[in-house]
């Protein structure tokens, strides 16, 4: 009895789509930090909310489906969750009028920041990833914060992260686009482990392991 000829599993090379979702989470916390320290003018909230549901989202949408193509669960993990939050964001700011803090979204933010935290949990040999993500976290607690106390203190603090996670995500951007464009790090990415076997590994190596993944296995 002739045995089944083995399966292949076809793969699709595709450009890293990490720092598309950090300039757009750049976008959304610089727009959401300048209005929280009082920057922009608070009739300004409703078109903050409209870049978030109109640039934001779509760009960190794009990002997580992406980043599951290229088998990556914690960045598509992590975009797709940052997709999510800043939508309802976008979409609380403009259905609660002239309202400074929501209960609501303050809880919605807690659990947000809880999941982020998972995600840079995962995020293992990748750094530079890694803080981007372990940073968000801390912006959604401490606007969290703000929604639910309303506080004065809060609302800084919240905006102070929100400029940090800026400056974390352009650097982590720059960074992996000069390494995509160029083949090596111009600016430090800070792998290690697996982190690092991604970049520097051979092809076995990527592929050892493909034959238990999810969409080649039977189940999740």
């Amino acid at each position: 009895m002739t045995a089944p000829p083995p399966g292949q599993v076809m793969l699709r090379p595709i450009a890293n789509p990490l720092p598309l979702g950090f300039l757009a989470l750049v976008i959304a916390t610089t727009l959401v930090s300048a209005a929280q320290l009082h920057w922009l003018p608070a009739n300004a909230q409703p078109q903050v909310a409209v870049v978030l549901l109109g640039a934001v989202f779509p760009l960190q949408f794009l990002t997580s489906v992406l980043s599951y193509l290229a088998r990556d669960v914690v960045a598509g993990t992590g975009m797709g969750v940052l997709a999510g939050t800043w939508l309802a964001v976008g979409l609380v700011m403009l259905l609660n009028g002239s309202a400074p803090t929501s209960p609501t979204l303050g809880v919605l933010l807690l659990v947000s920041s809880a999941a982020m935290a998972v995600t840079a949990a995962g995020a293992g040999g990748k750094l530079v990833a890694g803080a981007v993500l372990a940073t968000t976290s801390v912006r959604f607690a401490a606007t969290a914060g703000y929604e639910l106390a309303g506080s004065t203190g809060w609302r800084i603090a919240a905006g102070v992260v929100g400029l940090l996670l800026a400056a974390v995500a352009i650097y982590a951007a720059l960074a992996l686009v000069l390494e995509g464009a160029y083949g090596r790090s111009s600016l430090p990415v800070f792998r290690r482990g697996r982190g690092q076997t991604a970049v520097t590994g051979d092809t076995a190596e990527h592929l050892k392991a493909a034959e238990g993944e999810p969409g080649v296995r039977e189940q999740l």
